[in-house]
């Protein structure tokens, strides 16, 4: 990977991004080798081995997408609402933390980890709410579920104790970025995120979250900071979400970093959607991008590619390039395929396993021509592996050892 060379004087030289993949000495400005570092020193990183990022969303563990779970939701006492926000109005705040809290408690545990760990998984993307700062949640008009940031701490812990590099993402952000869309929590009529109070809400989380990233040792392994994800596309709205959030957010972060006297060996990466996704590009009004990365969501389910067909999709694939902003990593993708045909005879998952095998071969095969990918998502209640890493493994579509599939001469 190649990063642009900018001065950065605030921080001394410039060095290496904190990226899995590396496997070389990493020595930071204090002379410390940092690969062997003591997970007990808060002040450093833990490096994961050679390779790309090769990653899994924990979906619907903070961010509840009641789509992904119903079964859940509904015995949560959530059924017939559709969000976070809708439900916690819906119980009441005290039955709606009981709720949450044992939903955090046994959606993704430790075991699941190790499990990821054991099919070649090396990377968690986190989706999280900006209510994670409970502060920041209007009290007499926003309704959240309250403590969750004890069981963030504890999944951060598991993950950094397993080694795994971890992708924090703030998938809420306030005001909804995204209408009628339960990824944001709420079922808001009209992003409102996109005015300058409201940047102002994310600002102070993202500040938050890089101080608690640096100082808590579970968060040791936390190597990126998404600053909002999938804002609204093809709209005038975005134009100042580049030239306001986006530099404000990367001044408040390394200002928060700076103030902690972090090395410059320690920095967090930035990651902000890139340029196909289509809120243009995020780099416009940057004066500094170094440490910055880009996240690329991938679903050819929602692509115009014309011919729906088998053969199409593995070709698309095969010759897909997610490049552009670079380093990239493909954050979000899935097996899915369009609603009108996903249950017809050609396209049934119980017996198309071999295409979807192909077919996720060859999306891997694309997405570490860049950074790497993370996987929509490690679990669902749908009973549908397209969307589900878990159920893709158990099922033969997904293989343990994800190295293979640049033996199966599919691209």
């Amino acid at each position: 990977m190649h990063f642009k060379a900018l001065a950065v004087l605030s921080y001394g030289a410039l060095v290496a991004a904190w990226f899995p993949g590396e496997d070389r000495g990493i020595i930071s400005s204090d002379g410390v080798d940092l690969f062997n570092r003591s997970s007990s020193d808060v002040s450093g990183k833990r490096w994961l081995p050679a390779g790309k990022i090769r990653g899994v969303n924990v979906g619907s563990l903070f961010v509840v997408e009641p789509w992904m779970m119903s079964n859940t939701w509904a015995k949560m006492g959530c059924g017939g609402v559709k969000s976070e926000f809708d439900c916690v109005l819906k119980l009441g705040q005290a039955a709606a933390n009981t709720a949450f809290k044992g939903h955090w408690d046994t959606w993704v545990t430790q075991a699941d980890l190790q499990e990821m760990i054991s099919y070649g998984i090396n990377t968690i993307r986190i989706p999280v709410g900006y209510w994670m700062k409970e502060d920041l949640v209007y009290a007499d008009s926003e309704h959240f579920p309250q403590g969750g940031l004890t069981y963030l701490t504890r999944l951060c812990g598991w993950a950094s104790d397993l080694g795994m590099y971890i992708i924090m993402d703030l998938h809420a952000a306030p005001g909804a970025q995204q209408p009628h869309n339960a990824f944001t929590g709420q079922d808001a009529p009209s992003a409102g995120f996109y005015v300058d109070y409201q940047f102002e809400r994310a600002l102070k989380f993202l500040e938050w979250m890089a101080n608690l990233i640096h100082t808590n040792n579970n968060y040791r392994n936390v190597g990126m900071l998404e600053l909002v994800n999938e804002p609204i596309q093809n709209s005038g709205n975005v134009g100042s979400m580049r030239s306001t959030y986006y530099p404000n957010a990367f001044s408040r972060i390394r200002a928060a970093e700076r103030k902690l006297n972090i090395g410059a060996y320690d920095l967090l990466h930035i990651q902000m959607m890139n340029q196909k996704w289509g809120s243009g590009d995020p780099t416009q009004y940057l004066s500094d991008n170094w440490f910055a990365a880009y996240d690329d969501h991938r679903y050819l389910k929602w692509a115009n590619i014309g011919d729906v067909s088998q053969s199409n999709y593995i070709s698309t694939s095969c010759r897909d390039d997610r490049g552009g902003n670079t380093p990239t990593i493909v954050g979000e993708w899935s097996l899915s395929v369009p609603d009108n045909v996903e249950w017809t005879s050609g396209w049934d998952p119980r017996t198309q396993q071999d295409f979807y095998k192909k077919w996720f071969a060859a999306q891997i095969i694309s997405y570490e021509k860049q950074q790497g990918w993370t996987f929509w998502s490690w679990k669902t209640e749908l009973g549908d592996y397209r969307w589900d890493y878990q159920a893709a493994v158990k099922a033969g579509v997904i293989p343990k050892n994800l190295d293979s599939v640049y033996n199966m001469g599919v691209c």
